[in-house]
């Protein structure tokens, strides 16, 4: 029979995003992972796998965190268009920059590894699928509800926000100004969310 984990399994999980998140997949060895985990390394393969396994696993667990997040910040916007410009202003709305600077796990991870990882990039594929598909419910609410033009496609227009905000999270991950960042993303708000008459 097994034996119980003796240790806190979501803390160690966050405690190894987080080291994956701030130095990258590459940059972030076995000894940091043993190092942030508090585990031997018996312990952290017997729990997660190798390396490459527990990245994978931890990828998933915060895009479906997000995803889940997303969708609930949908059902409680009183209106669909709040979602969406929240998401273009989002990265660019912490005053220290410090968050623009560390960017998004997802992006970053797909950015250094889909050409090498199919993993990653199968992942990154779903994820923004289903990002893609809860910004289009908000557009095509926003256009009900009068806040965006009735000609607008809310299928193209999602993907367009998706790509806006990439950007948008890329150029963070710069160090670029706050002040500029926020106002490439009022840009991309003013740009891509027509209002009827516009």
């Amino acid at each position: 029979m097994p034996r119980p984990r003796q240790f806190d399994e979501d803390r160690v999980v966050l405690a190894i995003r987080d080291e994956f998140w701030d130095k990258g997949y590459a940059a972030t060895s076995t000894d940091d992972l043993l190092r942030v985990s508090g585990l031997g390394k018996g312990s952290l393969y017997g729990a997660f796998g190798d390396k490459r396994s527990v990245f994978l696993r931890v990828l998933r667990e915060y895009d479906d965190a997000n995803l889940q997040a997303l969708r609930q910040r949908l059902d409680d916007a009183e209106r669909g268009i709040d979602l969406v410009r929240e998401f273009l202003l989002g990265p660019a709305d912490d005053p220290t920059g410090a968050a623009a600077r560390r960017g998004c796990l997802l992006a970053n991870s797909n950015a250094e590894l889909a050409v090498s990882t199919p993993d990653v990039a199968a992942e990154a594929r779903r994820t923004y699928a289903a990002i893609t598909e809860l910004l289009a419910a908000a557009l095509g609410r926003a256009r009900r509800e009068g806040d965006l033009d009735p000609a607008v496609d809310a299928g193209e227009t999602a993907r367009a926000v998706l790509a806006a905000q990439l950007g948008i999270v890329a150029l963070g991950r710069t160090g670029m100004d706050r002040e500029d960042l926020a106002t490439v993303a009022r840009s991309a708000v003013t740009r891509l969310l027509l209002a009827p008459g516009t």
